[in-house]
This record gives C-alpha cells, sequence and structure tokens, in this order.
C-alpha cells in the first residue's frame, strides 16, 4: 500500500472486482437508528450528551462507560425511566468500542483522556463527539486530527458556540469589515469557580468501592487518591485545575471563547507569537494550574489577541475592534457596539457567510450522513486548543515565544517544544 492513496485504491479494487473492505461504520438503511455509546458520565456526559443524543430523532444510547461504577448505573436508571429502554455498562471503554453495532462516541471524559479515547474511537471506526479542549497538549492534537481523517470519521469537538447565530452573526459582521479592518480582539473568562480552593492541602483517603481509580487516571500520572482531586461539579471540581489533567481554564473554559476570536480573525489565520504577561499560578496546593493570567497573541494577518483572566483586565466575552469602530459579545451572547447601528446590519447574499449549525448535536449527526466537516470539526478544535496551550507555556516559561504554524513548533526553542507532549502513565500511550 505504500504510496497508494485510499481513492487510489478503491477505485482500482472495484474495477478488479473486488469487494473492499474498509473501517467505514456498519452499513445502515435509511430507516435504521444511529447507536450511541456514552464515555464519561459526568455533568456533560449525562446531562447534555445523554438527552442531546436521545432527544434526537432516530438515535439511541446503548452503552455506556465510566470509571465510577454508581454514576453510570445511575445514567442507565435516567435512560430506563425517561426513554423507556435498557443500555449495557462498561469499565472499560475499550470494551464497549469493541462493540460493532456502535455508530457514534459520546466523549465527556476528563480533558486528558480526549485525546487517547477518541483515537481510539475513531480506530475502531467511530465517529465522535468529544468535548473540549480536543486534547491535553498539542502533539495528541496533532495525532488526531492524522487519526480522525485516516479513518474518514466525523468529529464533532464541543465548541457548541458555533452553533450559535449569535455568535456567528458577531464574526460574520467582523469578517464582512462592518467594523473596518480588525485590529485587536480581547477575550476575558473566569480565571477559577469561586467554590475551589487554590493553596488548599487535602488528606488522602481510601478509594470507594465501586470507583476504579486506575481507569480514572488513565495515561495521566499517578497520584493519592483524595475526594476532592475526582470532584465533579464547576463550583467544586478541582481536577479541573492540575496541571497533570488539564491547562485549567486557560484551555477549560477559554477555549471557547479563543475559539470564536479566532472565527472572527479567520480559521486559517494561525498564531505567529504569544507573550504571557502575567500568571498566578499556585506553588502549594492541589491547584497548580494559572488561575489568572493575561497574555497577548500575534497572528500572520497582524491582528493582536489579548486574552486573560476576568477583569485582568478585560471583561468577559470577546470584543473585535477594528479602524470604524467595536462589537462585544458576552459568554451568554448579549451584544454591545459602537456605533451601536452595525447591530442591525444584515449581511448580503454576495457577503461571506459562516458555517451555520442550528444545533451542536444535530450538525454532528446530520454530518456523519451527508459526509460533510462538523461545525467544529478536528482541526477547528485543534486550532483552538493549541492557541490556548501556547498561552499556557509562555505562562510556564514566563516569556514571550515565537510559532511556527507550518510545523507547529516553537521557533529555535527546544525548552518550549518540550512542553508540546507529555509521557503517559503505562501501559497507556498513542
Amino acid at each position: 500500500m505504500k504510496g497508494v492513496s485510499r481513492r487510489d485504491f478503491v477505485k482500482s479494487s472495484i474495477a478488479a472486482g473486488v469487494i473492499v473492505a474498509l473501517p467505514f461504520s456498519r452499513i445502515r438503511g435509511a430507516n435504521d437508528r444511529i447507536l450511541v455509546g456514552l464515555v464519561g458520565l459526568g455533568g456533560r456526559g449525562t446531562g447534555a450528551h445523554l438527552q442531546s443524543f436521545e432527544n434526537q430523532k432516530g438515535v439511541t444510547v446503548v452503552a455506556l462507560s465510566d470509571a465510577d461504577r454508581e454514576r453510570m448505573t445511575d445514567a442507565a436508571k435516567i435512560i430506563e425511566s425517561k426513554y423507556k429502554h435498557k443500555v449495557e455498562q462498561y469499565l472499560d471503554m475499550r470494551k464497549m468500542f469493541d462493540r460493532k453495532d456502535i455508530d457514534v462516541i459520546g466523549n465527556a471524559t476528563q480533558n486528558y483522556w480526549h485525546g487517547l479515547s477518541t483515537i481510539w474511537a475513531c480506530q475502531a471506526s467511530k465517529h465522535v463527539y468529544v468535548e473540549k479542549p480536543l486534547t491535553l497538549t498539542v502533539a495528541e492534537g496533532q495525532r488526531l486530527v492524522k487519526v480522525a481523517s485516516m479513518y474518514s470519521r466525523i468529529l464533532q469537538t464541543g465548541l457548541q458556540r458555533r452553533s450559535s447565530g449569535a455568535f456567528r452573526n458577531v464574526c460574520e459582521l467582523v469578517r464582512n469589515g462592518r467594523i473596518g479592518r480588525l485590529t485587536q480582539v480581547e477575550v476575558g473568562i473566569i480565571g477559577i469557580n469561586k467554590g475551589v480552593q487554590a493553596g488548599q492541602n487535602f488528606p488522602n483517603t481510601p478509594v470507594p468501592e465501586g470507583f476504579d481509580y486506575d481507569m480514572w487516571l488513565g495515561p495521566a500520572q499517578f497520584a493519592p487518591f483524595s475526594p476532592q482531586r475526582i470532584a465533579r461539579g464547576n463550583d467544586v471540581c478541582y481536577w479541573y485545575y492540575i496541571s497533570d489533567y488539564t491547562a485549567g481554564f486557560i484551555t477549560g473554559n477559554g477555549v471557547h471563547f479563543v475559539d470564536i476570536a479566532q472565527w472572527g480573525i479567520g480559521d486559517e489565520v494561525k498564531p505567529l507569537e504569544v507573550n504571557t504577561l502575567s500568571a498566578k499560578i499556585p506553588t502549594d496546593g492541589l491547584v497548580d494550574d494559572a488561575i489568572a493570567w493575561h497574555s497577548e497573541i500575534v497572528y500572520e494577518n497582524g491582528v493582536t489577541m489579548n486574552y486573560s483572566s476576568e477583569d485582568n483586565p478585560y471583561p468577559d466575552g470577546i470584543r473585535f475592534s477594528g479602524t470604524e469602530g467595536w462589537i462585544h459579545i458576552t459568554g451568554g451572547g448579549t451584544l454591545s457596539a459602537n456605533p451601536t447601528d452595525l447591530l442591525k446590519s444584515t449581511i448580503g447574499p454576495n457577503e461571506i457567510h459562516l458555517y451555520a449549525s442550528p444545533e451542536h448535536h444535530r450538525n454532528f449527526l446530520d454530518c456523519i450522513k451527508t459526509r460533510r466537516p462538523a461545525a467544529a470539526h478536528a482541526e477547528i478544535g485543534h486550532h483552538a486548543t493549541t492557541t490556548c496551550n501556547l498561552v499556557e507555556i509562555s505562562a510556564r516559561l514566563g516569556c514571550k515565544l515565537k510559532w511556527n504554524p507550518k510545523i507547529e513548533r516553537f521557533v529555535n526553542d527546544e525548552a518550549a517544544d518540550r512542553f508540546l507532549s507529555r509521557a503517559m502513565r503505562s501501559p497507556w500511550h498513542i
């Protein structure tokens, strides 16, 4: 097969009368249901994924996987009582991926699990809706993008603001010059939830019965168990700010806003330079990710993005500033602008129209049928996550960094390049 493209191989095989077996999902009739397996049954998995998939026409969740047996059982009970059917349960997600009847995986695992588990699912011929950020490291993102393409999988990253008309409209106004030439974007997000205590250590305790802590850790480095380490729910979620698992809210929350900023700048326009001017990184306690930061990113077209934790110095949301005005949208979608009349402007038929998606899960499922790339496909998710990773690396090193977007490595900086990947705990590996 060396030197022979997939397309040429298929054409030559068909011409020779050979039946070709390629890694696509099972062949379904027009009336067949899409069968879904969910992995990770915390707030997003049991809430957004379970209900969003089950409420779609022609879709059934048939399998669940989670390291917490009790949580998985609770999700199964919700399905049985509300949707009137049973599901299979798996502590080990790989056994669920092995099922030939499952078409789709909804992936709401912890951030550090996203890359490896999504790659496994693609290799098992599943289409994947994976929560943001797409991966933990740049190297994982590079590999995931290649695997999704290699196996012809439809992938949707959980950047659901791409499926919001308000955010799309703002980016269309910017892209069509309603504020003149774009010069600067300001992004402000919350740095840490108020319920999480930075600088606080917690005692280790025995692993509770029914919880597979080794599977929960997966590729992350081993650490003694404590309830706070695995706590779920935004107000008390500590793993969201532990460097073995995430880059904190720089990626965990900010990737939503950075993605929309880059949609307005242009998805094809990449960063060239990043300089985190300040960062507050706790030196003691369970939390060891940046909980406050202020960074500047320079793009290929000269636009500068200023990205900070909320009010440090930028308020919540995204502000696009140009030579003839500005437009601001909050995380919740509230708009303001100067001049205010530009909010009434409509986009003409011959102007730039961005990808329109009515709902993120529906868009994903429709794209499985049409083979059209999803609204937040793998490359989009990788682009947004990579930019956030650059900010975090600059914060760790405390210096300005230059980036080569073509090869996705830093310019003449081996110390920074070492942050682009990290070792996985044995036996887990990509």
